[in-house]
């Protein structure tokens, strides 16, 4: 009798976890590249695009394999599988790999396997339901009904991704929609923002990419029962599955599917001036007068939409200057780049109908369109308009020409508005389908557009393309996001951290948010500094606001200014470390933040944190998100002591402690081991050259070996790396018996420089060294510096040299 009952409990266990019971299978045949399995009501499609991702379709009966993606451009495709067959399994996966797909014939399942340990599988599979729209999308979403693809996930995972929200690190237990759109003034909680990527990641170290381009929503397990669900209106029912080794392992791998952010412009790393609006062309040369008499670097100035009209309302789509109020733009402009000052103007797709652009564009039929071919047009806060139809051959080269008369007036940079589209209404028909299908891919193919007319025209310029609104492989076009209209208050401030860290473990490495906050009248000059301290180690640095309080640092009194000075200075000093980030960034898809589960995957009490950050692999930074703040508590990651990066003070590796604040920088540490480069303080980018620089090394007893490989080109011209115009820095450290070594190398230049002076200071010693010994030459004590426990050693490095470093305590 127990027997019996044991036997139908592990039935009841079997079918709970398997798929659809009326599903069956029939047979499993190899194809080209991968393998499929028909089954009742369909076909399964399955290929390893590498030995770590593996794409699933399926294909219902009557509908047709479609191969279209937005997404993916990766294309390797291992074909030696080895296939282990039980009496009712199959397991598939490339030879010698961890990651296995496991097929269970009776009754039918779809495991993923990753070191023999199943992460994911498939619950219900594929199915059909009645569409119960979620309250903040309704009358967006609209269908009735919903295609559903249903996956069974463990208790314990934590799970990440959905695109940039304010929800709390761990987004598990949201069903989050999946329909770009904008969330003005949102302070600590915002369901639904400009960017939804259909990416979870999971604290198990996979990920899960739904591949389809369509309006919809992904649901973490908001009803409690271990259920993963991706719902969509329409379109292809195809996922990869990635895994990792580690977090930054994970990325890599998901980047590698969906491309890597190629390298900005150097400047974009410096200090933007930028507002809601500058009106006229003399109010933008007063401005950066004003950077100047301040000695506030500053490399770009930012122009909102009162460069093609004097209202808000009523001129969108003019898209030419307004030469009332910029008289002389080519001037300006060309005055600017004299000064190293890169001019950004914004626009948007929308064309109103009281534009003069409006006749042209429907002439040249280059908008989206009703069913009868007449242009689409709709009301909204800017007025009646119509919108540019960025996937349609005409609407693309229309587009295109546009920015190019702007660039060849000497414009450095783009900003796209509104592209989520802000109101698309589901009647507008586009050249790649309706709007629900390519709503939430429209950003995505607006700085396609504008990245391949740059390859195409400007081949030897790096494009800067700030845009809100995106989709899953954004970045590979140069895409530089950021939060939207964030609150300027503390709230919006504290939400900022989240979203940034989410974005860059989903590829968009450079979110970030207009500093200081941008909706509303509310001043405070202490969250204003707090903001711009935080955004020292952001992959941006853009004050922005509406302009009923200044947004930039010139316009600040002169107490705030001075401190706000500071941060702007560090910023600079810091662009060696930073840019060597974005090229790690573009070479191995590492985030530029990173959440402090990277550094402790095992760590539970990390996996929901954000309240601080690694800046790379090297600074700590916690930021102050309240008001009156004077302790922040810090917890010191394992593996490394940490040093503050502004009193020099050690703090142990695992421990947390409270940390006494001050208003001019925030809590800042340096790993222990770890390489600084920085840079003497400039007015901006435009001469910045590595020939004489420092890199503080932090000693600590903790790290045995540690090293830094710092690139460094010539900030414009794109594919350096890949051509081999580039120039490199070494720096090893070794630690044993006592006895530190460094060794010191510069190779591989792309400039004719004989020799770089590099000033290593060393960090950690508490009393002067017994012997320094440089390239076997003891040293005398003229020929170095020992002060306020600093040690201080000139080195010249000419090319290909080594310079060895023996100190000895």
């Amino acid at each position: 009798m127990k027997m019996k009952k044991l036997l139908a409990l592990l039935f009841i266990s079997t079918i709970s976890f398997a798929q659809n019971a009326d599903r069956k299978f029939i047979n499993l045949s190899k194809t080209n590249d991968g393998f499929g399995v028909e089954v009742s009501d369909g076909n399964y499609y399955f290929k390893f695009i590498s030995d770590k991702i593996v794409e699933t379709s399926f294909v219902p009966k009557k509908e047709k394999v479609s191969n279209n993606s937005h997404a993916v451009i990766l294309n390797s495709k291992i074909k030696n599988l080895t296939y282990f067959a039980e009496s009712n399994s199959i397991e598939c996966y490339p030879s010698l790999g961890k990651f296995k797909v496991k097929i269970q014939k009776s009754p039918f399942k779809i495991s993923y396997l990753n070191n023999n340990a199943e992460i994911l599988s498939e619950k219900s599979g594929y199915l059909k339901r009645k569409h119960i729209p979620l309250e903040n999308v309704k009358g967006n979403i609209t269908a009735d009904s919903t295609e559903v693809l249903q996956f069974n996930i463990s208790s314990d995972e934590v799970l990440y991704g959905g695109g940039a929200r304010a929800l709390g690190m761990n987004r598990r237990g949201n069903k989050l929609a999946l329909y770009n759109r904008a969330q003005y003034g949102y302070e600590t909680r915002a369901e639904l923002m400009n960017f939804c990527i259909p990416l979870v990641l999971s604290s198990k170290l996979y990920a899960v990419h739904f591949d389809n381009e369509a309006i919809g929503y992904l649901d973490l397990d908001s009803k409690k029962d271990n259920t993963l669900e991706y719902e969509t209106i329409s379109g292809r029912k195809t996922y990869q599955v990635i895994v990792g080794n580690s977090w930054e392992d994970l990325v890599k791998n998901y980047t590698d599917l969906t491309g890597k952010q190629p390298l900005p412009p150097r400047w974009a790393f410096g200090n933007f001036s930028s507002r809601f609006g500058y009106h006229t062309q003399e109010e933008v040369e007063k401005t950066i007068r004003k950077f100047e008499e301040s000695k506030i670097p500053v490399d770009a100035i930012i122009l909102d939409l009162y460069w093609f009209g004097k209202t808000v309302q009523g001129t969108m789509g003019n898209l030419e200057w307004d030469k009332d109020n910029f008289p002389n733009p080519d001037k300006m402009i060309s005055d600017l780049n004299a000064k190293g000052v890169k001019t950004v103007l914004i626009t948007e797709p929308f064309i109103l109908t009281t534009s003069s652009k409006w006749k042209e564009t429907v002439d040249k039929k280059v908008l989206a369109t009703l069913k009868d071919g007449k242009p689409a047009t709709w009301d909204f806060y800017f007025g009646n308009t119509g919108i540019v139809d960025v996937f349609k051959p005409e609407g693309k080269e229309w587009f295109w020409n546009v920015y190019k008369r702007l660039i060849n007036q000497g414009v450095s940079g783009l900003w796209g508005d509104l592209g989520e589209p802000e109101v698309f209404p589901s009647y507008a028909n586009t050249f790649a389908g309706k709007a629900d299908e390519i709503h939430n891919v429209y950003g995505h193919n607006w700085a396609k557009l504008i990245a391949d007319g740059y390859k195409k025209d400007f081949s030897n310029q790096r494009p800067f393309i700030l845009m809100r609104s995106g989709y899953s492989g954004s970045q590979r076009f140069g895409m530089i996001p950021w939060s939207g209209d964030v609150s300027r208050s503390w709230g919006g401030l504290q939400s900022q951290m989240e979203i940034a860290l989410q974005m860059g473990m989903q590829g968009m490495a450079y979110m970030h948010s207009d500093l200081g906050g941008f909706a509303g009248d509310y001043f405070d000059n202490e969250l204003y500094l707090r903001w711009l301290q935080y955004g020292v180690f952001n992959p941006i640095f853009r004050p922005h606001a509406q302009e009923d309080v200044a947004s930039e640092v010139a316009y600040k009194d002169i107490d705030t200014r001075e401190i706000a000075k500071k941060a702007v200075a560090l910023r600079y000093q810091m662009l060696p470390y930073n840019y060597n980030l974005a090229f790690e960034n573009t070479t191995e898809g590492k985030p530029l933040m990173r959440p402090l589960f990277f550094n402790e995957p095992n760590n539970k009490e990390l996996l929901s944190k954000s309240d601080g950050y690694l800046w790379g692999n090297d600074f700590l930074v916690y930021p102050i998100t309240e008001k009156g703040q004077t302790q922040k508590e810090v917890y010191f990651p394992k593996n490394s002591n940490w040093y503050d990066f502004y009193t020099g003070k050690k703090y142990e590796a695992g421990t947390t402690q409270k940390i006494e604040l001050n208003k001019n920088n925030i809590p800042t540490f340096v790993r222990g081991g770890s390489f600084i480069p920085m840079n003497k303080s400039i007015q901006n980018t435009q001469n910045y050259v590595l020939n004489d620089f420092d890199v503080h090394y932090y000693f600590d007893e903790k790290s045995e070996t540690s090293k830094l490989n710092l690139y460094n080109d010539d900030g414009v011209t794109p594919n350096n790396f890949e051509n081999l115009k580039f120039e490199k820095f070494d720096f090893r450290s070794k630690f044993k018996n006592n006895s530190l070594s460094i060794r010191a190398e510069y190779d591989h230049t792309f400039a004719n420089s004989n020799s770089k002076k590099i000033n290593l200071i060393i960090h950690g010693f508490d009393k002067l060294p017994k012997e320094i010994i440089l390239n076997k030459k003891q040293l005398k004590n003229s020929e170095f510096t020992f002060e306020n426990n600093l040690l201080t050693i000139i080195l010249d490095c000419p090319l290909d040299v080594t310079n060895e470093i023996e100190i000895k305590q």
